[in-house]
């Protein structure tokens, strides 16, 4: 059996996980190699927030795994996976995958200027100030908390295609190379 193999994204809000995320997956499709994009924090967005009211569901999780087991049954084995806490988590989230997955952690990084512009973006033009110092405090926090097993890449100056080509290349997925089982 072919080892699934797992690239998690993490970083502060506003960082360019997601929009990089996508910018891999056009780089994958354009090569046609087999993957999956997860947002993670889709698996437990709710109101009120499960993981405050039901610490012990471990919703997100538990919804990984089922979509992950989904998708192994299709033929993948690569998954593309976002969360901004992602890189903090990588036993409980390669755990619930299920298949031992060979797993890549990268944390972007990025300053508040280029933050607060990317906010501002998002937001139709605002600068939601409480999002950012949130995103500051959350940017302190994972680089201070992640090992060196994490790759950090600094996103200031990066189109969300240049930093994909960069996870392109930490991960190798886009280099004719064996399986790995």
């Amino acid at each position: 059996m072919v080892r699934s193999e797992v690239l998690f994204i993490g970083g502060r809000s506003g960082v360019g996980k997601s929009a990089a995320a996508e910018a891999l997956h056009d780089l994958l499709v354009a090569a046609d190699v087999r993957h999956v994009v997860i947002e993670g924090d889709a698996l437990d967005l709710a109101h009120p927030a499960p993981h405050v009211e039901h610490p012990e569901a471990h919703l997100a999780e538990r919804n990984l795994a089922t979509m992950w087991e989904r998708y192994r049954e299709l033929g993948h084995r690569r998954l593309i996976y976002t969360n901004t806490s992602s890189v903090l988590h990588l036993d409980v989230l390669t755990a619930a995958m299920g298949d031992e997955p060979l797993a890549t952690a990268v944390l972007l990084r990025a300053g508040d200027a280029a933050v607060a512009d990317r906010l501002r973006r998002r937001s139709g033009g605002r600068l939601p100030e409480a999002q950012l110092a949130h995103s500051t405090r959350t940017a302190g926090r994972l680089d201070t908390a992640v090992g060196d097993e994490v790759t950090r890449v600094d996103t200031d100056d990066l189109t969300p295609a240049d930093v994909a080509r960069r996870l392109a290349s930490i991960t190798g997925w886009l280099s004719p190379r064996p399986a790995v089982d």
